[in-house]
């Protein structure tokens, strides 16, 4: 075999060793490119800066709340960090100051822990789940006591994960009102109506607040309202309170307003107590109706001297009664009138609805209606958002119930059916829904501190400097 003829060294020198410093077309094109992009974006950039328009720099999208801070992002973001600029509490105060939390709490988180801007939310409100349960799945205060009841060894991790019990429903707990009412009574199809029979529904006396419809079954009796006495304070459930906060996103409809006689009974309900006199008692506590059936008696005899003679003015509901002597003057005619109208009032008609304590020489004592006015202390509900689904769907057991203390709200069960977490096709089931973390009854007046071009990130020029 004939020997190589070409040594390495030899082939080694035919490798151009300055080849890397050589630029080819394509990656030649590619690098100018590159350097093309990189120097509009400075420039882009750069104009933006100079425009002192501060939208390329941001983080996200913002909230709606929000949108006029879109070109000022200093508004917010006036902590320095490292290499950037962080919101801080104050930032957020200087516009609503929010009361503390809970004065037991252990810490106060930072508003920017819960409230994540640029997280392409509706609202900052809209906290993620695990904002609350970091601390309320088992939430200890300051004196280390538990504060959160949740089911036997478990932890609150959601709506449907641990959630308790409603409050009202726990303990075999029962209704404080003292009003006898009977809603299986109510809802039977042969209910007697003022004319004829009636099949009511939950609606005839159950709306929420703000409803200008009228009501079917209530008719006010212009005669005893229009009576002034020393004392003319009405029986009737305490009014209802306005709601907690102006930021709520519960509607001024929410909550169902309280049940009043003259909506909602006085037609059904009438407090007639003679036959001669056509007016009602009004409606209010035992001594102002007594004072009333006097004056309508006294007013009546007055106007009608020849009754004082009749010896059958017995009101006819009141049976085997036997016939009074007749008496002497008017002021006896209105004595034993009165008697016989208010045994009718104490013993049967005011006695359907109240738990009444009789006294021989004195008006009865009523105890205070106490009906409860919002059942759900510590969360919200809004009628006017559920107003699509049945009031039985909820209240099932309201067609069955027959006792007072009966509570008819729906179980958490009940809620869980629609309201689960983590699914598109459900309603929401987020914490905020029903709870708010903020007590803004307890809200600080701010002074506002920007100005319309402050907040747009306008430059603009004093009148000195436009000369």
């Amino acid at each position: 075999m004939a020997g190589r003829t070409r040594t390495t060294k030899k082939l080694a020198q035919r490798i151009d060793r300055e080849y890397f410093k050589k630029v080819f077309p394509i990656p030649g094109l590619r690098r100018k490119l590159t350097y093309a992009a990189l120097g509009v974006g400075v420039l882009w950039l750069g104009f933006h800066a100079v425009a002192r328009n501060q939208t390329p720099y941001t983080a996200g999208p913002i909230v709606s709340a929000h949108a006029m801070f879109g070109q000022s992002c200093t508004a917010c973001h006036v902590k320095t960090a490292i290499f950037s600029k962080s919101v801080s509490d104050q930032a957020c105060s200087s516009c609503h100051d929010g009361p503390v939390h809970q004065a037991s709490q252990k810490f106060a988180p930072a508003c920017v822990d819960c409230h994540v801007e640029h997280q392409s939310v509706a609202q900052l409100k809209h906290v993620s789940e695990k904002a609350c349960t970091d601390c309320h799945a088992n939430l200890e205060t300051k004196d280390g006591t538990l504060k959160v009841v949740a089911k036997e060894g478990a932890r609150i991790g959601s709506f449907t994960d641990g959630h308790p019990e409603f409050t009202a429903l726990r303990n075999n707990f029962k209704d404080p009102g003292t009003i006898k009412f009977n809603h299986n009574a109510h809802l039977k199809k042969e209910t007697r109506g003022p004319n004829g029979n009636v099949l009511l529904k939950c609606a005839d006396c159950h709306r929420p607040l703000g409803n200008n419809e009228a009501w079917p079954y209530g008719a006010p009796v212009v005669q005893a309202v229009a009576f002034e006495a020393s004392n003319t304070t009405e029986l009737r459930p305490a009014t209802f309170g306005t709601l907690a906060t102006p930021h709520s996103h519960i509607s001024s409809r929410a909550y169902m307003g309280p049940v009043d006689y003259y909506e909602h009974c006085s037609s059904c309900h009438p407090l007639v107590f003679s036959k001669h006199v056509n007016v009602a008692v009004p409606h209010k506590k035992p001594e102002v109706v007594h004072q009333f059936v006097v004056k309508t008696l006294t007013d009546y005899i007055k106007q009608n001297p020849q009754a004082l003679y009749e010896n059958n003015l017995i009101f006819e509901r009141i049976p085997e009664r036997p016939l009074p002597a007749v008496p002497k003057d008017a002021a006896e005619w209105v004595t034993m009138r009165t008697a016989e109208a208010e045994q009718l009032l104490w013993q049967k008609t005011c006695k359907e609805c109240h738990n009444l304590k009789l006294h021989l020489d004195a008006v009865p004592d009523i105890p205070k209606a106490d009906v409860t006015s919002r059942w759900m202390q510590k969360g919200e509900f809004d009628h006017n958002a559920h107003a699509m689904v049945k009031c039985e769907e909820c209240h099932a057991k309201a067609k069955e119930s027959k006792e007072t203390s009966d509570v008819l709200l729906p179980s958490i069960k009940s809620c869980q059916e629609c309201h689960r977490p983590g699914t598109q096709t459900s309603a929401g089931a987020g914490c905020f829904e029903c709870h708010q973390y903020h007590d803004w009854k307890q809200e600080k007046h701010v002074e506002g501190k920007f100005t319309i071009h402050d907040l747009l990130g306008r430059i603009v020029n004093k009148p000195d400097q436009a000369k």
